[in-house]
């Protein structure tokens, strides 16, 4: 059997709760926005996810054990694919719809989707993201990172330290019943009283079974709205937070890299977590 059929097996053999169900469908009809059941892992998927995010997190964490200034962001990506592959993964980004490498390493201005180069390399004072995703037997994980370089400016470390606390208040508001608008609210709230706008255009997502599932997981929203957050459910919170404006453009030539439009600093973290009936749990670091 298959990896993808014994992932869809466990769907029927693994019945959502009766507790839970009957939750969700009290509040489908008080005209809640209910996520399909398929987005509800099982306990089994769960297991596996958690699988592919230990790996995701040991990806990180050799990539932080030597990155380092003068290095190009090519040896970065050269990192995550020996590591995937020596701990039986596969790196999800590879050829994903046409991009190249296996890892995302967006530098400074770069808010998302930078192509590891050799001729790319890392300078004193540079912030970097790199963005990983990682599928063991089937299940996919997601995180993603910053790293400053050498001697960074107290302009870019309050970036990268404040993009981090926004990614742990939009944690904290992903509480079982609540919205997916909550997270995006407390996440935009907190960043806008630091002076720094939230880009709208990307966010984070479902996933575990795929690379990106549903829902949408927006970095800015009303409370109240949106999906609920129902115990299984698996997504991303990966906020990118702008020193400027919100607006972002697409690299027109490698059709990929997206910066911001004025040219200054953005910040991102990322984790995949998922809610349980108590709160929620972190997958990947």
């Amino acid at each position: 059997m298959s990896e993808q059929a014994k992932i869809e097996k466990i769907f029927n053999d693994e019945l959502i709760p009766a507790h839970i169900r009957e939750r969700m469908e009290e509040l489908r009809r008080k005209g809640k926005i209910v996520p399909d059941e398929r987005l509800i892992k099982r306990p089994s998927h769960i297991e596996g996810i958690r699988r592919a995010g230990a790996v995701n997190t040991g990806v990180l964490d050799a990539v932080a054990a030597q990155i380092h200034e003068g290095m190009s962001t090519q040896e970065i990506d050269d990192i995550v694919t020996a590591y995937t592959h020596e701990h039986n993964g596969i790196c999800a980004p590879y050829h994903f719809e046409g991009y190249p490498k296996s890892v995302c390493t967006s530098i400074n201005e770069e808010v998302c989707h930078g192509i590891p180069a050799k001729h790319r390399k890392l300078h004193n004072g540079d912030i970097v993201n790199v963005d990983c995703t990682t599928i063991v037997d089937g299940y996919y994980a997601d995180a993603s990172r910053m790293f400053m370089i050498g001697t960074v400016t107290p302009q870019r470390k309050r970036l990268v330290e404040e993009t981090m606390k926004c990614l742990e208040i939009g944690i904290a508001a992903a509480q079982p019943w609540a919205c997916i608008g909550d997270i995006g609210y407390a996440i935009a709230q907190y960043a806008k009283k630091q002076g720094y706008s939230v880009v709208r255009d990307l966010g984070g997502h479902g996933v575990g079974i795929g690379f990106h599932e549903d829902p949408f997981v927006a970095h800015v929203g009303k409370k109240g709205t949106g999906m609920v957050l129902v115990p299984g459910m698996v997504i991303t919170i990966e906020p990118m937070i702008n020193i400027g404006t919100a607006n972002v453009e697409i690299d027109p030539y490698n059709g990929w890299t997206i910066y911001t439009r004025d040219g200054k600093d953005s910040a991102q973290w990322e984790h995949t977590i998922l809610i349980t009936e108590t709160g929620n749990e972190i997958l990947t670091y």
